[in-house]
């Protein structure tokens, strides 16, 4: 506090009163808050890339804990960019009771250096804290992703049935019945199949401190098309997700597998750059057709 205070008085009036209207976002329905303490580049290029990990990974967990997403009057997620330019990697938190509320205060002194991978699971405690009014081990934040992923859901579900068979487990009979419908039984996809799929069309920076062109933190695949020619970043970005979407399109019915292939392709030539926009965008249209098709396809997730 006594550093920032100095760093205060080396500013001009003009930039004080800029830090002092630092914006304050609130997202995912009024669950994360992200203040910004500190000077106007440091806001730029921290506060929206940390708010939107937050509501991504909140509404990942969300998905995993089959809790419906609600408003909130009062954040539970509440973090604070610093102003601390040096190398310090420590995540602070202060936990808030008001009545049945709970309130996680995430402190990231020193957004450039902090340690992602405290900050991300300092966020999932919150919304444990706030949303589930529990608090959770890493071990059981880690099994709730995996179960919000397709890829591992799918794999965590075969290592249970063939514990099952062979007497291994705990599991009773109805529910390893049901383990062989949804793991035996591949083609038929749910409407959340659908849109966890759809929930994946989009293109991330490899670190969430360098948005594309220097502003965008996420983009579309439409979007992709003219911003692959100001940064290359996201070429190597589609070029990964290429490789992804088969991944999670497969095993889910011959329509989805279909629209998977399609976004897939359409990426490769984005990443060969040798293709039109509007020959790009033709083949976006055609995936986008058929992955309508594969939500009319869809059945009802509980049979």
């Amino acid at each position: 506090m006594f550093m920032a205070l100095i760093a205060m008085l080396a500013l001009s009036r003009a930039e004080i009163i800029a830090w002092m209207k630092a914006p304050v976002l609130n997202m995912s329905q009024g669950l994360v808050r992200v203040y910004a303490d500190c000077p106007e580049d440091m806001r730029r290029t921290y506060q929206m890339p940390m708010a939107r990990m937050a509501c991504d990974l909140a509404s990942t967990l969300y998905k995993g804990t089959g809790v419906q997403e609600r408003r909130f009057n009062r954040p539970g997620i509440i973090i604070h960019v610093g102003s601390v330019r040096t190398n310090l990697q420590e995540v602070a938190v202060r936990v808030e009771t008001n009545g049945t509320d709970v309130s996680t205060h995430i402190y990231a002194r020193s957004p450039a250096y902090v340690n992602v991978s405290n900050l991300r699971l300092e966020v999932a405690k919150a919304f444990m804290r706030s949303v589930l009014g529990k608090e959770s081990s890493a071990e059981e934040i880690s099994s709730v992703l995996r179960a919000a992923d397709p890829r591992t859901r799918i794999e965590d579900e075969r290592v249970k049935l063939e514990q099952w068979l062979q007497g291994r487990g705990g599991h009773r009979d109805e529910d390893a019945f049901q383990l062989m419908r949804k793991v035996l039984e591949p083609g038929k996809a749910s409407r959340r199949d659908i849109l966890v799929f759809a929930s994946r069309l989009y293109l991330y920076p490899e670190t969430y401190d360098r948005p594309f062109a220097g502003a965008v933190d996420c983009v579309s695949f439409r979007d992709a098309v003219k911003l692959a020619k100001i940064d290359p970043r996201v070429r190597f970005s589609a070029y990964l997700k290429a490789r992804e979407l088969p991944v999670f399109g497969g095993g889910r019915g011959q329509a989805l597998l279909l629209a998977a292939q399609a976004y897939s392709e359409f990426l490769k030539e984005l990443v060969k750059g040798e293709k039109t926009e509007e020959d790009l965008l033709s083949m976006l249209d055609q995936a986008d057709g058929l992955l309508r098709l594969a939500e009319q396809d869809t059945v009802d997730a509980a049979k």
